[in-house]
């Protein structure tokens, strides 16, 4: 049985996550596997105690996998980084130094992930137009952003985008009930095609490890 351990930032990319792969999860559970995901309050604090908690779930469940999962957004916090390679690069070496602190196997690092949503969860929203539009009650956005949703910026994160859409429709967004809303009526097969740089490539390894062709 292979349990996988996803820590996120907050509350919203919890319950979004839970809610885009419940039938997947359910799927896994049949072949002896499950995933679930986990915040940790915060970027900051994701990137901070994130591989020490994912060393101490490594060495005591060896059938275990970790990943950790952030926003891209904003850059170099707590270390300096302004795209996913070096950000990657900083949890790696982060990683590796608990584990020689900690005297552990260095094969645990075969069971340690780390993948980002670019530029953050929000990107998911942009890529879920019909469902957006469904839950604004509009029949048209009131403002366009770049194609392909992840070549957003940090000057102009995806969640900025959805803020402005939801003010401009009258609605105040609140992230922990509408990002769980448009994701469990999101077809993940659609956010891998629409996200290929970074939330597929995610998808790709956790479907791996829970055996889902």
């Amino acid at each position: 049985m292979s349990e996988i351990f996803v820590y996120v930032e907050g509350p919203s990319d919890q319950l979004g996550m839970r809610e885009l792969f419940a039938e997947i999860n359910e799927i896994a559970y049949t072949k002896g596997n499950k995933v679930d995901f986990f915040p940790l309050n915060g970027k900051e604090p994701l990137l901070n105690k994130g591989p020490i908690k994912a060393i101490n779930i490594l060495r005591n469940r060896p059938d275990s996998f970790v990943f950790i999962v952030p926003d891209l957004y904003p850059p170099n916090k707590p270390f300096p980084h302004t795209d996913y390679t070096e950000l990657k690069r900083h949890l790696y070496q982060r990683f590796d130094e608990e584990l020689k602190r900690k005297g552990c196997d260095k094969r645990l690092s075969k069971r340690f992930f780390v993948h980002c949503f670019k530029y953050d969860l929000e990107v998911l929203l942009l890529a879920s137009e019909t469902i957006l539009l469904d839950r604004l009650k509009i029949s048209q956005f009131s403002k366009s952003w770049k194609q392909p949703v992840e070549n957003q910026n940090h000057g102009n994160p995806p969640k900025r985008i959805i803020e402005a859409l939801f003010k401009n429709s009258g609605i105040k967004y609140k992230d922990t009930a509408d990002v769980a809303w448009i994701l469990k009526r999101t077809r993940y097969q659609d956010l891998i095609e629409k996200c290929s740089q970074n939330f597929k490539p995610f998808v790709e390894d956790l479907f791996k490890i829970l055996e889902i062709n």
